[in-house]
């Protein structure tokens, strides 16, 4: 039972940490501009094959930092000659807008990489066990990934809350008029903060690409559960969305490692009044592992129909 609790607890801040990093650039480009943007997991996509095919060349170490540059300068442009034109027709085209712009991605990187997983590899300064816990090997690039992840968070909050550039930023949602009367181009800070955001995006999948599988799928697998963190969370919340984050990322991990369902908890405690046969027979056998991949989605419900803002949300955000 203590090795359960641990690697999964461990598992889970992982998960989670992975999780923000997704969410973090998600709710960024939603707080301070009001978009919500269903391409971003094409972002984080991109990040993935993008931070791929440069360390062919240059190693691991400049795809991190080349891959969100480049994918955020493609985010920066997606806004200036297409978000922006679509925007002021409000939120449904905005929505349709990216809605079909994570399928045009989707599609060309199918084109450009193909449909099966290509070969993205942990560095081999990281190719390493960290620690050993209960004869279970914990590899250091997973450090690696939560440090980084960690890193991320503050380094937002610092610049959001304390530098002046986080106040233009914030200003420049709620009183534009007032911040472009102080001499700010409000145009270039919302593209710079949508550039951000989905460079956000691919640092994720920069780094999370050799853990897991990098193939043309990927944006689909995280893409929904993505929304779940940001709605659980909050929209607009940055420590919400973090909140959000490790508790979809614990609760899921723990739901998922434990092969336990009513029958069997019934059964271990002598007790035999499980249905035999029928829907309800099967019902009774499910164990919480196989509805575990739900959870998120039925802890999404509960908050929706609780407290509609999200956890950390106001409902002005």
């Amino acid at each position: 039972m203590l090795e359960l609790v641990i690697v999964s607890t461990l598992n889970g801040v992982l998960y989670g940490m992975l999780l923000f990093l997704m969410a973090s650039g998600l709710t960024l480009i939603f707080s301070m501009m009001g978009v919500l943007n269903f391409a971003h997991a094409s972002f984080y996509m991109l990040g993935a094959f993008f931070g791929y095919q440069i360390s062919k060349f240059t190693g691991f170490w400049v795809g991190l930092v080349a891959a969100p540059v480049v994918v955020g300068g493609i985010g920066a442009l997606v806004e200036r000659y297409g978000l922006r034109n679509v925007h002021r027709h409000g939120h449904v085209p905005e929505l349709l807008f990216t809605f079909g712009l994570a399928y045009v991605i989707e599609e060309v990187v199918q084109m450009v990489w193909g449909k099966l997983p290509v070969d993205y590899r942990v560095p081999a300064i990281l190719d390493f066990p960290a620690f050993t816990v209960f004869g279970t090997n914990y590899p250091a690039y997973k450090l690696f990934m939560l440090v980084i992840s960690v890193a991320i968070f503050i380094a937002l909050l610092a610049v959001l809350t304390r530098t002046r550039v986080g106040l233009i930023i914030q200003a420049a949602l709620t009183h534009p008029n007032m911040v472009a009367m102080l001499g700010h181009d409000v145009p270039k800070v919302f593209m710079l903060v949508f550039g951000v955001g989905t460079g956000l995006a691919a640092v994720a999948g920069v780094i999370a690409g050799p853990a897991l599988v990098t193939q043309a799928n990927m944006a689909g697998l995280l893409g929904p559960i993505l929304f779940v963190v940001v709605v659980v969370g909050g929209l607009g919340s940055l420590t919400g969305a973090f909140a959000a984050s490790l508790l979809i990322g614990l609760v899921q991990t723990f739901a998922i490692s434990l092969d336990v369902s009513v029958a069997s908890v019934l059964q271990a405690a002598g007790i035999d009044a499980a249905p035999s046969g029928g829907v309800l027979g099967d019902l009774w056998t499910v164990t919480i592992a196989q509805i575990g991949p739900i959870i998120p989605y039925l802890l999404l419900v509960i908050v929706l129909i609780a407290r509609p803002t999200g956890l950390l949300g106001n409902r002005e955000a």
